[in-house]
């Protein structure tokens, strides 16, 4: 173990805690892509030692979100006890695909979701939850297809959660990714737990990338609610097209 092993795991974990903290991802999002190409891990090994990461990093970074913009903790909760529902199946199935399969579909679902992101840009945000069309008693589907992501591409439910509560419910940009962060801890733990069982976690790596992260991610938190959310919302896509161009490479590659 030199210098050099350690720094890079730790600087790594500083850049992603920052942009996690920006746009609500927890930084799993880069890590992956970036253990897989840059630390030659496998799709799967890349994903459980994300986890390590996201766990510590989403809990302060919720709670930043939190201290500004104060959100129902019984919906929090609700949300977080359906993203359990969901994890575990799809974390089996994860360990169980083919590597290169695995990390195509990770590609395939972030361009669908910058898209998606993309064009909520060019509409105007909507601000309160009563002027969206959906009933607040699909709120637990919410949960279940941000269970079911965190468990299949370990990135964490608040990826889907953040767009859903956005345009279907009608809440602020920083209110969604707030909520979503909540959602990542419960999934997170258990997608973990089945990836840690079947030795798909590189422990130290993880740990150090969190170190990293939870050094910068408040600051992150912070430049989120200086910049417009149209702009938060462009950034969020391009971060999402420039990551599955990354796991396109490397697939055809592989």
């Amino acid at each position: 173990m030199n210098l050099l092993s350690l720094l890079e795991p730790l600087l790594l974990g500083a850049v992603l805690g920052g942009v996690g903290g920006l746009l609500g991802i927890g930084g799993g999002i880069i890590a992956i892509p970036v253990l897989a190409l840059g630390f030659g891990m496998s799709q799967q090994l890349a994903q459980g030692t994300a986890l390590v990461m996201i766990m510590p990093n989403v809990l302060l970074a919720f709670w930043r979100y939190y201290q500004r913009h104060p959100m129902p903790l019984a919906t929090v909760g609700l949300l977080g006890a359906c993203a359990l529902v969901a994890t575990g199946p799809a974390a089996w199935l994860a360990i169980h695909l083919d590597s290169r399969l695995l990390g195509l579909c990770f590609a395939v679902f972030l361009i669908g979701l910058s898209f998606y992101f993309l064009h909520g840009a060019r509409a105007a945000a909507p601000v309160e939850m009563k002027s969206a069309g959906w009933h607040p008693r699909l709120m637990p589907g919410v949960g279940i297809a941000g269970g079911f992501m965190s468990g299949l591409f370990g990135v964490g439910a608040g990826l889907v959660a953040a767009p859903i509560l956005v345009r279907g419910f009608g809440l602020r940009q920083a209110v969604a990714q707030g909520m979503g962060l909540a959602m990542v801890v419960p999934g997170s733990v258990l997608a973990l737990a089945t990836f840690a069982q079947a030795g798909q976690v590189d422990w130290r790596t993880g740990a150090l990338l969190a170190l990293g992260g939870m050094a910068t991610i408040s600051y992150g938190v912070a430049w989120a609610h200086r910049l417009p959310e149209k702009k938060l919302r462009r950034i969020f896509a391009l971060l999402l097209l420039m990551t599955a161009a990354l796991m396109i490479a490397r697939g055809v590659a592989g």
